[in-house]
């Protein structure tokens, strides 16, 4: 049987069509599947702004120090450096202060001319320049700034409205997703970087209220103040710091996520500062084994190491001791999570929260007052102390009751009790714990402790219930932290 020829070259054209067909079919869905951002930079470029600041700073005047007139250095350095030809500084007409500028970013939140940024970038400024994506530059006034947060509020008086971007909410952002970075790198402006949210609610020492989103975005030096966008264009937070060993970009930035940027932002607007709220409380991290001498069912809260006087968690009855467990109906599944969730708390306001004491849950309402940044008073806890010595073989220690010689040796500050920490065993778990000479051990096992045989009696009882461990509140320069460490 022959084919035709007819048959065959339709055969063949019919093949490469389809060929074509498939080719045409997988080129467009593969360049689909690689996301454009061109159009989303454009809308969004328009609200980013680049910011000039102008620093004063003292001028590097050469040749030799200067010393106080009649200082015994003085002939001598200055015999020592006209010697090897360099002038005396005091010689020299008095050089002015001069002037230096410095580069951020910031985007605009207002049409009207409300611009975001950072603390840092504006921080002991004598002049700030605002420059817009069309070049026109914009003298700045500074509305507020709160370094705990590192966010600043500038506004500029435009001639026509500007285009603003609007906050997004960072609490729905997930770990993998899209984000887009906008600034002022290097004075390269109008740059944007892609990249994606590489972890969230970082701390990296930078504040109280460190809560950082973390993203692998190119971000530089100058970008700074700048947002961080998700693909709707909302603001996700605001780029603030980078972790870089040379001063560039190695792939690890940090920004200050929207619900906190946009809350102190309100605030600056409003009042030109931020009112924060305050419970009273210091507070330290629950371990392991805290946790499992406390009897809590698992490692979270925020465990109460002292009290302020007149706060509301004094007038509301929380004890040392306590864990707060839940605020305002909010889990504080770590201890750095309470301040936040307290601060963020519109202060009058009556809130519940929950502490864990003497192994149970107990509920509290707690009237919220203003944080005052100078709230640090500590309690007079004067009482009669008895003179006492001894070594506490269990805890390996040599104790001290404050007599007057160690009090005045050490500086301690009247109204301490305890016991005074004369040595530390090696090798031994109270060591391990960090735990050292000079320290002052308050309580034991949340009673007061002034006497050796206050703390031997609380071993005898809990060896009698076979327990292993004891749970010390510690006073180290007046900073009170609860440890639990084992009865050898």
């Amino acid at each position: 049987m022959t084919i035709s020829k007819k048959y065959f070259i339709n055969q063949i054209r019919t093949y490469f069509l389809s060929l074509l067909f498939f080719v045409s079919i997988s080129t467009f869905a593969y360049s689909k599947s690689i996301p454009d951002f061109s159009d989303l930079a454009e809308e969004l470029l328009p609200s980013v702004v680049s910011i000039s600041v102008m620093i004063s700073s003292e001028p590097n005047a050469q040749g030799t120090p200067q010393f106080p007139p009649g200082s015994p250095f003085e002939d001598f350095f200055k015999d020592f450096f006209e010697r090897r030809g360099v002038p005396p500084r005091q010689s020299q007409p008095r050089q002015r202060k001069r002037s230096e500028t410095a580069m951020g970013s910031g985007f605009i939140i207002d049409s009207s001319g409300y611009v975001v940024t950072n603390n840092h970038v504006i921080a002991n400024a004598n002049g700030i320049t605002i420059i817009l994506y069309d070049g026109t530059s914009l003298q700045a006034k500074l509305i507020g700034s709160d370094p705990k947060t590192d966010i600043a509020l500038l506004k500029v008086e435009p001639e026509k409205p500007l285009k603003a971007v609007s906050f997004g909410n960072s609490d729905k952002i997930k770990v993998g997703n899209w984000a887009l970075a906008i600034g002022n790198p290097f004075g390269l402006v109008n740059s944007v970087t892609l990249g994606i949210i590489s972890a969230i609610a970082r701390d990296i020492k930078a504040g109280p209220f460190d809560n950082f989103i973390q993203t692998d975005a190119p971000i530089n030096r100058g970008n700074s103040g700048g947002p961080l966008f998700n693909l709707s264009g909302e603001v996700i937070g605001v780029n603030t710091a980078i972790y870089s060993p040379s001063g560039g970009s190695v792939g690890i930035g940090f920004a200050v996520p929207s619900v906190l940027a946009e809350s102190v932002v309100q605030q600056l607007k409003e009042h030109g500062r931020t009112i924060r709220g305050w419970l009273g409380v210091r507070i330290q991290e629950i371990t392991p084994d805290l946790a499992e001498n406390l009897g809590l069912p698992k490692v979270y809260g925020a465990l109460v190491a002292s009290i302020l006087p007149d706060s509301p968690a004094e007038k509301s009855k929380v004890k040392v001791g306590d864990v707060v467990v839940k605020f305002n109906g909010e889990e504080v599944t770590e201890m750095r999570k309470l301040p936040r969730l307290v601060a963020e708390t519109k202060v009058g306001k009556p809130v519940e929260v929950e502490v864990w004491r003497d192994q149970k849950i107990l509920k509290l309402n707690i009237t919220i007052m203003e944080m005052n940044e100078e709230d640090t008073k500590t309690a007079d806890l004067n009482k009669k102390i008895e003179n006492s010595t001894g070594i506490i073989k269990e805890l390996g220690i040599n104790l001290s009751s404050l007599t007057e010689e160690i009090i005045n040796r050490h500086g301690i500050p009247n109204g301490v009790t305890g016991l005074f920490i004369l040595n530390v065993e090696q090798n031994t778990d109270i060591e391990r714990k960090g735990i050292r000479p000079g320290d002052i051990i308050v309580e034991a096992e949340q009673k007061p402790i002034n006497s050796i045989e206050d703390i031997e009696k609380i071993i005898m009882s809990a060896k009698k219930d076979n327990r292993k461990n004891i749970l010390l509140l510690m006073n180290r320069k007046g900073v009170l932290s609860f440890v639990a460490v084992k009865l050898e």
